[in-house]
């Protein structure tokens, strides 16, 4: 597959963000963007892997970009707009959805329109994630596949193009990884603005789904002591590596070689 691409719109980018808990830094001057990847003559959104050790900041980063927290400095725009709660959708490990309202309940019940207009694109939104059909069951009767599609789709009807998913991959086999993995393909090849932030500890899933990832860690000083305050430390562009788009790159010894190289990074983070 072709790896060529031009790239577009920022559509998500943070500066100089800074947050501390108890007077502790948790996150440090931390900067990044996700831009729009267009590759010619297809529709392709983007994917971004967010990776490292537990107690690094990633949850607190999480929060941030969804607008649920604000950081004690720096800025968060999404398409040049201050970020705010609502405009980032957001997944939980579990994809809790209201056990009481059916499948449609469960898109209607963000509000905001008329609800015949609200129903209308709720059922457009189910049927572009495949579960049309399970419009009036309930969550109890639905398999954990469908039920994370609703979650997913519950999202993007009441927030924009983005979406953060938490530990998307925890808990699961090789099969169920796997399945998730061709849902977010699916997913983002249709809208060039579809985009998805996986925060995960699954080092090769989120190699075989991103175009790039984000290592949180921290830096150290001249003496070796590590510095307070997470930061980006390490960004992996994985369609230059040939990773990403390339269908048979998880066999590859590149991917390999990625892998490697990450592994061996997360004990200096």
């Amino acid at each position: 597959m072709s790896s060529a691409y031009t790239v577009g719109e920022v559509i998500l980018e943070v500066k100089g963000l800074s947050q501390s808990r108890g007077g502790s830094p948790i996150l440090r001057d931390l900067n990044l963007v996700i831009e729009d990847l267009i590759r010619p003559g297809m529709t392709m959104g983007q994917v971004v892997g967010l990776l490292g050790p537990s107690g690094m900041g990633k949850t607190t980063l999480f929060r941030i970009l969804a607008g649920l927290d604000v950081p004690d400095s720096g800025t968060v725009t999404l398409k040049g707009k201050p970020i705010q709660r609502g405009l980032v959708g957001v997944v939980a490990q579990h994809y809790p959805l209201l056990a009481h309202r059916t499948v449609l309940g469960n898109l209607t019940v963000v509000g905001g329109r008329p609800p015949k207009e609200l129903r209308a694109s709720a059922m457009q939104m189910l049927d572009r994630f495949g579960v049309a059909e399970h419009a009036s069951k309930y969550p109890s009767q639905l398999s954990g596949g469908q039920r994370q599609r609703v979650a997913i789709a519950q999202q993007f009807l009441c927030s924009d193009d983005v979406l953060l998913m938490d530990e998307p991959f925890s808990g699961l086999d090789p099969l169920a990884i796997n399945r998730i993995i061709n849902f977010i393909n699916e997913i983002i090849q249709t809208d060039e603005m579809k985009t998805f932030i996986v925060v995960t500890h699954d080092i090769s899933a989120a190699l075989a789904v991103c175009d790039t990832i984000w290592c949180l860690g921290r830096d150290r000083d001249a003496q070796g002591q590590v510095i307070p305050g997470a930061r980006i430390v390490k960004s992996f562009n994985l369609v230059e590596r040939g990773i990403a788009w390339n269908e048979k790159a998880i066999n590859s010894p590149q991917f390999f070689d990625c892998l490697k190289e990450i592994r061996e990074l997360f004990p200096n983070l």
